[in-house]
């Protein structure tokens, strides 16, 4: 048999520019991403990784999703023909994927679609350890794979084998993060029908915590609310349960429970970058003079901390590929972005919600403080947070914002990611979408009126010339 007549079909152009993103591979199910679309990824993916001279096995897993075991099944056919050997882990956090994929040394797929509404799903690749797989890394070649389509040669078929990871997820953890001997608190933990109600109860077994479920049942169609506590909405329940029941914290979860979200025991949302500067604080102590990477959208509050306890703060650009990358290259310790996203040298510099949300229960187990209390001196700063506007020409837009503000007096600009104004305690970002005609305003300022003030005159800018 020649390796030609082996050849799939093409995946259609305009298919493959709406599901190939930046990071990942992302549509509707099946009208975009289908059984087929999927067998061949797993094949281009092994040759990928042939070529590359890597390990032809991989490690698979998948989330709740009504349509995840199928299309997680077609992949690990594709992969299997293409001679890979397949581990199968099965229903995993994206985060328990990761650590499988640093366990095993194996490069690895995890198949969700995050926060996405029921009829999205997807695909997260990395290499072994964890390594991130992103457009400029792996997805480019892929996609152009698929648009030739993916030709087979003629090769012995690996095998498909299955493998409960999910203890040694927990236990890895627990080497990482000691909650044993914290207080005993009353711990409420959302998991918005998504991953975290699989892997919060291994994960908290046997501590001294009183766990309060909400939404832990697996259910792909999210009947309670999206599975997305970036939006405020989605947060409701938790605060609610917090006061309700007088508990210590409240922890929220993704879809695939790589990103958590805190709420103190007033029922308050705790942002993600006071988050970020308690674990960097915890991270440094343990690692004096540790390097922690944030990303521009970030709290200023994160590189003040990391400086004053004696590290080095180094500034990203957003997004999982940057912050491993600039982690990689520095051997940082820790990472946080202003999205619920915690990277963590131990854990193969891949984000782990759950590992963030034991940071925050460490801190406070081991504090007669409450949560609000021990977190006041994070709290530093106002900020907007990210504010979308449909704009067509958003080169332009910005290209505007930049003139108007670059002739100021005591006003510095920067183009790391795209364009930072930033003044006597303020700062302001505004970011084009990878995906969507979309600019994205960001704001940060020492006092709230100043925050308003700039907030309202840039988003004048945006809107006023947004068509």
């Amino acid at each position: 048999m020649s390796a030609e007549a082996n050849r799939s079909a093409p995946v259609d152009a305009d298919v493959l520019a709406s599901i190939v993103k930046a990071y990942d591979i992302r549509g509707v199910v099946p009208s975009q991403l289908d059984a087929r679309i999927c067998h061949d990824i797993g094949a281009a993916f092994v040759q990928l990784l042939e070529a590359e001279g890597e390990v032809a096995g991989l490690v698979v897993g998948h989330d709740m999703r009504p349509t995840s075991p199928e299309l997680a099944a077609a992949f690990a056919d594709g992969a299997a023909s293409a001679g890979a050997d397949v581990t199968m882990i099965g229903l995993a956090s994206t985060d328990e994927l990761y650590c499988a994929s640093g366990l095993l040394g194996l490069p690895g797929a995890m198949f969700t679609a995050s926060h996405n509404p029921a009829q999205y799903n997807g695909i997260k690749l990395c290499r072994a350890y964890a390594a991130p797989v992103g457009q400029e890394s792996g997805l480019g070649q892929i996609k152009d794979a698929l648009a030739r389509g993916v030709s087979i040669p003629p090769t012995e078929r690996g095998s498909i084998a299955e493998r409960d990871m999910l203890a040694d997820y927990a236990a890895h953890l627990h080497s990482l993060v000691d909650l044993s001997g914290g207080r005993p608190m009353t711990v409420v933990v959302d998991a918005g029908n998504g991953m975290a109600g699989l892997t919060a109860p291994a994960v908290f077994a046997g501590l001294p915590m009183t766990l309060l479920p909400l939404f832990f049942e697996l259910d792909g169609t999210f009947p309670n609310h999206e599975a997305n506590p970036i939006d405020p909405e989605n947060l409701r329940d938790l605060q609610a349960a917090v006061l309700a029941h007088e508990a210590d914290i409240g922890l929220a979860f993704d879809g695939d429970a790589d990103r958590c979200f805190v709420v103190d025991e007033r029922g308050s949302i705790v942002s993600p970058s006071v988050l970020a500067a308690l674990i960097a604080d915890r991270e440094l102590a343990r690692d004096p003079g540790g390097t922690v990477i944030y990303n521009l959208i970030t709290s200023q509050v994160v590189p003040e901390v990391v400086v004053e306890a004696g590290g080095t703060a180094v500034r990203s650009r957003v997004g999982h590929s940057f912050i491993k990358g600039v982690m990689a290259e520095t051997g940082a310790v820790f990472g946080g972005e202003h999205s619920g996203h915690f990277y963590f040298r131990d854990f193969w510099r891949a984000d782990s919600g759950m590992l963030a949300g034991m940071h925050a229960l460490a801190a406070l187990g081991s504090s007669p403080a409450p949560l609000s209390q021990l977190l006041a001196p994070y709290d530093r700063y106002a900020a907007s947070g990210e504010i979308n506007s449909t704009v067509v020409d958003q080169a332009q837009v910005i290209a505007d914002i930049r003139s108007s503000w670059a002739a100021r007096p005591g006003v510095a600009l920067d183009e790391l990611d795209g364009l930072t104004v930033t003044g006597d305690g303020w700062w302001f970002n505004v970011r084009a979408s990878n995906t969507e005609p979309l600019l994205r305003l960001n704001v940060e300022a020492g006092e709230r009126q100043a925050l308003e003030r700039i907030r309202d005159e840039v988003l004048a800018q945006i809107r006023g010339g947004r068509t």
